[in-house]
């Protein structure tokens, strides 16, 4: 793996049950979501359902452990939801999943299907190391508002993804900015895939195998890097 990635003693602090999983991947060829891309989701949100087999998202224990470790930064989880909670409720609506593009049709795929927040960012737009910490809440956050970029801050404490020109992925895995998200245009990206205890760091490699297997079916041409999961 080409990408460090460190994680605060801070964050680990509040969640000692965190862990995660990185997968690169150069090479890529990303587009429109097509047939494949969605037929990628709809087996998603089926295998999410016999999953849960009528139970809530939140009922269950990998999202209720998620939602726990939200509330120890100071945030309300059933306001601002982890993505793979968020995108598990879009799954069993009515409307189902957003197409996004392939590459992020592929990934939110494998979070729906894992249950596990899942994120995909622009390898070529990445300034410097990935870090987990504890936002004094000055960083710059690049988001959209009304069809036009927008700078906001994080609050003070709240757990952020970074690099060395701001926030990239604010309060854990809520909402991603807009400088290093995976574009059509994409063709190196860092999938990070992030669990807490009680769900097995096994599970995680599971899931990190089943992304770089489509991610190799989606784009054959592509050079797929798993890197070792961490975290106890």
């Amino acid at each position: 793996m080409t990408r460090p990635l460190h994680i605060a003693d801070e964050v680990r602090a509040v969640a000692p049950g965190f862990g995660h999983l990185a997968v690169e991947a150069y090479g890529l060829t990303n587009g429109p979501s097509d047939a494949a891309s969605s037929d990628l989701l709809d087996a998603a949100a089926r295998r999410l359902a016999e999953r849960l087999d009528g139970r809530a998202p939140h009922e269950d224990p990998h999202i209720a452990a998620w939602r726990a470790a939200y509330t120890a930064f100071g945030c309300k989880p059933s306001r601002t939801r982890n993505s793979a909670e968020a995108l598990a409720r879009r799954a069993l609506a009515d409307g189902g999943l957003p197409r996004i593009n392939r590459l992020v049709d592929l990934y939110n795929a494998i979070s729906v299907a894992h249950l596990v927040p899942v994120g995909g960012e622009d390898l070529d737009r990445i300034q410097g190391d990935m870090r987990l910490v504890r936002a004094t809440g000055d960083e710059p956050f690049v988001t959209a508002a009304g069809g036009a970029e927008v700078i906001e801050h994080p609050e003070p404490g709240e757990v952020v993804w970074c690099d060395d020109e701001g926030v990239t992925c604010r309060r854990w895995n809520w909402r991603q900015g807009v400088r290093t998200r995976l574009t059509e245009d994409s063709g190196s990206a860092l999938f990070l895939l992030e669990r807490m205890a009680p769900m097995p760091l096994d599970a995680l490699r599971t899931a990190g195998a089943e992304l770089a297997e489509a991610l190799e079916k989606a784009c054959p041409d592509a050079r797929i890097e798993i890197g070792e999961v961490r975290g106890h």
